[in-house]
Parts: structure tokens; sequence; C-alpha cells
């Protein structure tokens, strides 16, 4: 499987990509995909995890410690386990949410799955996302992974991205541009 140079470039993309083939190798990249998407959410929802991670103050063995204890409560897989004792051990763990997006990036991309950003005024219910990843799958000829998020600036419509590519839909950009053309 062919990983993009720009990911293999990084430090999070290096650690990722050590992942990704220990976890080919083994048969769970499912289960550490999971693993890592549930340590992001604990990442995001949690401070003093997030502080633990980032903390200069706290000696290797005291986080590398604390991290495998927290592994351990949260059920992850034995190779996902070891793999945040290495990145504890080498100081990496500030970049983990670098190492979780990366090693996110090289499954989907092989699986063959596209990430669609959108970006829209108010939560779009599981009707309205189902239809966007329909039209999207069928535009775009690959699986469509959607995150979805809320700009409460746009007032309405949406903005999707995926890749380099920007589809802007929203009423902000259409009050912008009809404002432009009355200037003349």
């Amino acid at each position: 499987m062919e990983i993009s140079a720009g990911i293999q470039a990084s430090l999070p993309g290096r650690y990722a990509s050590a992942l990704f083939e220990l976890a080919s190798e083994a048969g769970s990249v499912t289960a550490v995909e999971t693993d890592l998407e549930t340590l992001g959410a604990a990442l995001k929802a949690s401070p003093e995890l997030t502080a633990l991670t980032t903390n200069p103050k706290v000696s290797r063995s005291e986080s590398a410690g604390a991290l495998a204890a927290i592994a351990k409560k949260m059920k992850l897989s034995q190779l996902t386990q070891n793999f945040l004792g290495v990145v504890a051990q080498n100081r990496r763990l500030a970049v983990l949410p670098g190492i979780i997006s990366a090693f996110q990036t090289i499954a989907a991309a092989q699986r063959g799955e596209v990430t669609a950003e959108v970006a829209s005024a108010h939560p779009l219910d599981k009707k309205q996302l189902a239809t966007l990843k329909d039209k999207l799958t069928a535009r775009e000829g690959r699986t469509i992974k959607i995150n979805s998020t809320i700009d409460p600036d746009l007032l309405g419509g949406l903005v999707v991205t995926i890749g380099s590519k920007r589809i802007d839909g929203s009423i902000r950009t259409r009050l912008n541009s009809l404002a432009n053309a009355m200037k003349g």
C-alpha cells in the first residue's frame, strides 16, 4: 500500500505509518483505528489527559505508567497499548492527536475512502447526512466519510471540503457575492 509522502515526512505520519504496518501484519487495523478514535475522543474530552500528554515536567516513566493504566481502563488492544508505551518513552505524546489523524488518513486511503469535511449553519440529521453522503459518493466515485461541524457564521447552506476541492453553497458566500456584484 502506498502512503503519501506528506504523511511520511511528518513526525506523526512516521509513527502512524509504523503503527499501520504493525496493525496490518497483525490483521488488526480496524481494532487499532477504533482504539485511536476512542483515545482521540478522550483527549478532546479531558483537559487532564491532554495536560498529561503535553506537560514536559511529567517524566517518561510517569507518563508511560499513567497512559498504560488509562489504556487498560479503556480496554485498548495490546498493540495500541504497546504503541502508546513507545510513544511515551520517546516523549512524543504531544503529537498524539497528529498520529491519530495520520493513522485515520492512512487507514481510509487503504479502504478507498475519502473524508469530506462538511460545515453547516445548523446540525444535519441522519437522513440529511445519508443523502449528502450518497450524492458525494456518486460525484467522487469513492466511498465518502463525513466529518460534520457547525459554523453559525454560514447563516445557511453547506461548505463541503474534499481534499483540495471545496463546494461552497453557503448563504454567507451568496450574500457576499451579491454585495460585490452590487458594488459594480
